[in-house]
């Protein structure tokens, strides 16, 4: 039995966590979202916040309220490139929470008392439930928050009671997805059936999907408490704060909830829903549609199984009240179908010059991986690897269409390489293949038009493990060095012998000697009835190895470009000392110092995956849809 906390007026409830998606705490963006946190906290002592956001800001306004503070950020599910988080992991970050109750609402909705009052009725249900709760929209809000964050006072300093009437001015309708509230027990029961698409907050139709999944997977009791809680947020048209990157987020994903609104929403109409009302001193839920009431808080106390049921007919004050909730209304009868029916091509506003000069690091350094559809899974474990070591100087060249659409859905910064073969097998593109050569001299050509544009280069498979970064590194070749993975698997002799050469991992400087030898290699590639990789070595290296120097290097005489090839136990390939076999494969390589593990030296696609995910070395939840770690830190944190 969780212990209930005493609130702020000395009675006990339920403790409640509320999640939110905040934005920078800047100009009045900022101030209202202070104002409204500081409502949620000043409700009761048994609530706490946790603000999903990445900016320095948000740690700033957590970190104001002392050590041990209410308020805390976590900045570690799945956002998109841009920084938008994603709804289905804050869902999963909100249902691991070890509170009564998880609260999800936005970060600008202003509360008062009533709202825990609800929470606090509704938590002694016997049944597992899901509330939603639609805010009132208010054009002004002239009031203030005293210090004790309990008080409302005017402009004149004085304190206020909070009159009801003066929510009236505002309205409300469910039609805002974003903005509505959705709370429940944390039960023994799911929300709803099935996987939670990867919806971008705020981008569609996210509340609306689980809403109507919870409805029909019929779990749980849902119920609008909309006539119940007192919320609002200010409408502010006249905002001007960060457009241009409120602009960047609309015009690249505000097609992404419309997408998989298309897919998996079925229209429902909410006048169908039950209602709770308050009438007197009790609670009571309601069906306007069949004009029934199930009393709460009666002398027949919370038992959802007991519930007495009664005509409104009989009851002249809940009549009252009743017809009341009817009046009051909303647009409860929304449609989709003109939205979902007007979609366009999904395309994200970048070309490759912009989306490189916002995705560069410091020294203008890029990782590239190129990646067709039939590796999507193994490119998410990638992205989920470089995520978990802050590593954010990524793109992804996408190889076809479906790949494209698939990157730009799970927010990833992706351009699509026209000129790549539009034949792409998706089932038989391994080593060895057709499908396989002419995919891999995409790779070098894309290398080169970024090399052209000023950018250094990281090019990496997407098979390749990441133990820790290996840029730092990398880096201290200096110009004119091309530093490669060598591809040779036997543990002592050279490692630049002919072929050896792996163009799968390297890293290139963008200046005059490694643009001039990669343009070698892609012209002496397109001519070529093999990959991309054989080009490589006869380049830079020579024919049968005539430019090699010493055990580990090359040295090109026209461009005097020198190649390096990489230390084998910090960048080893799939065959060297048979690491992929070994008992722990993780422990085996960090022994080592590895800055990454190549999961080549096997055939096919199907065996490389199942390797890969069975040695641990796996970071993506395919049945989730989002990065392990974000998975399992949401499952470890507890916040009372």
């Amino acid at each position: 039995m969780k212990e209930h906390i005493k609130n702020l007026n000395g009675s006990e409830g339920p403790t409640v966590t509320i999640f939110a998606a905040a934005r920078a705490f800047n100009g009045s963006i900022g101030s209202r979202q202070v104002l409204a946190i500081r409502s949620w906290l000043g409700l009761s002592l048994g609530i706490r916040v946790v603000l999903f956001g990445q900016d320095p800001s948000l740690f700033s306004f957590a970190g104001s309220f002392g050590h041990g503070s209410r308020v805390s950020v976590e900045p570690t599910i799945d956002f998109t490139f841009l920084g938008t988080p994603f709804f289905h992991s804050m869902v999963a970050r909100a249902q691991t929470s070890d509170s009564d109750i998880s609260v999800l609402m936005d970060s600008e909705t202003i509360l008062l008392p009533d709202f825990f009052s609800t929470l606090s009725y509704v938590h002694r249900l016997d049944h597992d439930w899901l509330l939603i709760a639609s805010p009132k929209n208010v054009s002004e809000f002239p009031f203030q928050l005293g210090v004790d964050g309990k008080d409302w006072l005017g402009n004149n300093g004085k304190r206020i009671k909070m009159k009801k009437d003066f929510l009236s001015h505002g309205s409300w309708e469910h039609c805002d997805d974003k903005k509505m509230i959705m709370a429940w027990n944390n039960g023994d029961l799911p929300l709803h059936n099935g996987v939670l698409p990867p919806f971008l907050y705020g981008k569609g139709f996210h509340n609306f999907w689980v809403i109507n999944e919870a409805m029909s997977s019929d779990f749980r009791f849902v119920f609008d408490a909309s006539w119940t809680i007192s919320s609002f947020f200010i409408n502010d048209l006249d905002d001007g704060d960060n457009i241009e990157a409120r602009n960047w987020e609309n015009a690249g994903n505000s097609h992404l909830g419309a997408l998989y609104g298309s897919l998996f929403f079925r229209e429902a109409s909410y006048s169908n829903m039950i209602k709770l009302f308050s009438c007197g001193d009790h609670y009571h839920f309601g069906s306007t549609k069949d004009n029934i009431v199930y009393p709460l808080g009666s002398h027949k106390g919370l038992s959802f199984n007991d519930l007495g049921v009664f005509r409104v007919r009989n009851y002249k004050k809940l009549l009252s009240c009743f017809d009341k909730i009817k009046s009051l209304g909303g647009n409860v009868g929304c449609s989709r179908k003109n939205v979902l029916t007007s979609l366009e091509p999904l395309a994200l506003p970048f070309s490759l010059e912009l989306l490189l000069s916002k995705r560069a690091d410091q020294n203008k350094t890029i990782v590239l991986a190129v990646a067709g559809y039939s590796y999507k899974d193994m490119l998410m474990s990638w992205v989920c690897r470089l995520h978990l070591l802050r590593i954010t100087n990524f793109v992804v060249c996408a190889l076809d269409d479906e790949i494209y659409d698939f990157c730009v859905l799970q927010g990833l910064p992706v351009f699509r390489d026209k000129l790549a073969p539009s034949n792409i097998s998706h089932d038989d593109c391994h080593f060895g293949t057709n499908c396989f050569q002419r995919v891999t001299k995409v790779k070098s050509r894309v290398v080169l038009q970024i090399l052209k544009l000023g950018y250094n280069l990281l090019m990496s498979d997407v098979d390749v493990y990441w133990f820790k970064n290996p840029l730092p590194l990398l880096t201290t070749f200096g110009p004119a060095v091309f530093a490669a993975q060598s591809d040779e698997y036997k543990i002592t002799g050279p490692i630049n012998l002919p072929r050896r050469l792996n163009s799968g991992f390297y890293y290139a400087h963008s200046d005059s000697s490694t643009i001039a030898a990669l343009d070698k290699v892609v012209k002496h590639a397109s001519l070529s009835n093999l990959s991309e990789q054989p080009s490589f070595y006869d380049i830079l290296c020579g024919l049968n190895g005539s430019y090699r120097v010493g055990d580990d290097m090359c040295l090109e005489p026209k461009t005097n470009l020198t190649v390096h090839f990489l230390d084998r136990n910090l960048f080893p390939n799939g065959a060297y000392q048979d690491l992929w076999d070994s008992s722990n494969v993780s422990l085996a390589c960090k022994e080592k110092g590895c800055f990454v593990l190549h999961n080549n030296w096997i055939s096919g696609r199907q065996k490389k995956l199942e390797r890969q995910v069975s040695s641990g070395l796996w970071e993506y939840d395919m049945s989730m849809r989002m990065c392990w770690q974000s998975w399992q830190t949401s499952k470890s944190i507890n916040y009372f």
